[in-house]
């Protein structure tokens, strides 16, 4: 196996966390993948790294030889990415728009007003699951503008150099069949759906951890939850095998049901982002935040149940252009 920065990273990190599990959390990965890549590294340098017990992980001589040279090359490497993100985003007009987003409302009607706001000019697209892929990809300037969701007043991913707007906040609505027991309600108490079992879309920041809680705070813990892709979802709640939350303007398909959750215990909001170091990105960002917050208007409009819901919760819903 050839050494990659990667691999420094995550042996710098275990030594700062002076533990695997505690570097495991850090960077986002499961203990067990961490621990088997370290012996791949470890194997690949001659010799282990880290003496580890139940205490921790300490560096041994070879490790400490191996942290001194990645102590000086991640810094000389981010210095180089940075340097680079700079000198490729010089111009101070964009020469098109690279969008990146995860699931939200805002993407369709943003390419559709910024194609027909400045014709000839190329838009293209990315999406992924991942808030932090994409934030990554900004990062080292390969997308111009990010638009994810954060829970609750979480933070976005964690990057160095983002600019953060928000475009609008919402309430986190439940999904369930038309032939529900209780699809006829107004709103829903979350201790209501106590019984049901759950399914969702797979994604990374919080939201499960904020769900967790919420169910907590409600009295109960969820039954079982089904991780897949928005379609299964969409067909478990449509034969009643389950039940989903959804953004409040989720467009709805025929045999569900939208319905509030009382309190609005679950709260969602839409960032635009961009990288402080793209002059372009800069100088675009307010026609591209004026759109998306447009989009995101027509967004609200389009479902019924959440324009009602709005007039007697006005705190939610979009965000005022600065």
């Amino acid at each position: 196996m050839d050494l990659e920065i990667r691999h420094l990273r995550i042996v710098h990190a275990v030594a700062e966390a002076g533990s695997v599990t505690k570097a495991a959390t850090r960077l986002g990965l499961a203990q067990p993948s961490l621990t088997a890549q370290l012996k791949r590294i470890e194997r690949s340098l001659g010799g282990p790294l880290f003496e580890r017990d139940r205490n921790g992980a300490r560096p041994t001589p070879l490790g400490e030889m191996v942290l001194a040279r990645a102590r000086v090359l991640l810094p000389a490497v981010r210095d180089l990415q940075e340097d680079a993100v700079r000198f490729a985003n010089t111009s101070v007009k964009l020469p098109g728009y690279r969008l990146g987003a995860t699931n939200g409302p805002i993407l369709g009607g943003l390419v559709e007003r910024l194609t027909a706001d400045q014709r000839g000019v190329p838009v293209t697209t990315r999406t992924s699951w991942s808030a932090g892929e994409l934030t990554a990809l900004s990062v080292a300037g390969r997308l111009d503008f990010v638009l994810l969701g954060t829970c609750g007043d979480s933070p976005p991913p964690p990057a160095e150099a983002m600019i953060w707007t928000t475009v609008g906040t919402d309430p986190v609505f439940v999904l369930l069949s038309e032939d529900h027991p209780l699809a006829e309600e107004k709103e829903l108490e979350l201790s209501s759906l106590a019984d049901e079992r759950w399914t969702v879309a797979p994604g990374d920041g919080c939201f499960a951890d904020c769900f967790a809680a919420a169910c907590a705070r409600a009295g109960f813990v969820p039954e079982s939850i089904y991780e897949t892709d928005v379609a299964t979802c969409l067909h478990l709640v449509g034969v009643g095998k389950a039940v989903a939350l959804c953004q409040a303007t989720f467009r709805l398909t025929s045999g569900l049901v939208m319905m509030p959750l009382a309190g609005a215990p679950l709260r969602w909001r839409h960032l635009l982002g961009w990288h402080a170091d793209s002059i372009g990105a800069r100088a675009a960002a307010p026609v591209v935040a004026a759109h998306a917050r447009a989009a995101y208007a027509d967004a609200v409009r389009r479902s019924a149940r959440y324009a009602d819901w709005l007039v007697t919760n006005p705190e939610y819903g979009a965000v005022p252009q600065p």
